[in-house]
């Protein structure tokens, strides 16, 4: 971070293994918001909690932020119900859906019921399609299939 004392989220695709999910992190404030579109709770994943926590952790200690003992553990985690996948296989589509509505709106907070802007319990076929259709854009643009 050129400047350490400004916010920003930090978007962490995360693939626990076979299924991928979001997790947005205020380091500042030090918040990890929490998406996953299968509704699990991230107590589901201690490695990557631990993982995560220690990052943060870590982090602190290079901005030589003194806490104590019991501030040593404030990291907060913020599980956000965000739209849920009806099937096995689009996890991914949704973190990058996920991703790319927090960054339209360029906002440094995620609600807790997701955006109202972007509010719904699964997204639609067509809203599916659309982030495939993006992503490929972006793949073709990269040219990385060539």
């Amino acid at each position: 971070m050129d400047n350490k004392d400004a916010e920003k989220l930090f978007f962490i695709p995360f693939n626990t293994g076979g299924h991928w999910l979001l997790l947005t992190i205020n380091p500042i404030r030090e918040i990890v918001y929490y998406l996953d579109s299968l509704g699990n709770d991230w107590t589901t994943y201690p490695d990557m909690k631990v993982l995560i926590d220690t990052v943060l952790q870590a982090f602190r200690a290079q901005r030589d932020i003194q806490t104590s003992r019991r501030g040593a553990n404030s990291i907060t985690w913020i599980k956000v119900a965000c739209p849920q996948q009806r099937n096995q296989i689009d996890c991914g589509y949704f973190m990058l859906r996920f991703m790319r509505d927090t960054l339209a709106l360029g906002r440094l907070k995620i609600p807790t019921d997701y955006f109202e802007e972007f509010k719904c319990a699964f997204y639609t076929k067509d809203q599916v399609d659309e982030i495939k259709e993006e992503w490929c854009q972006f793949m073709i643009e990269l040219n990385v299939c060539s």
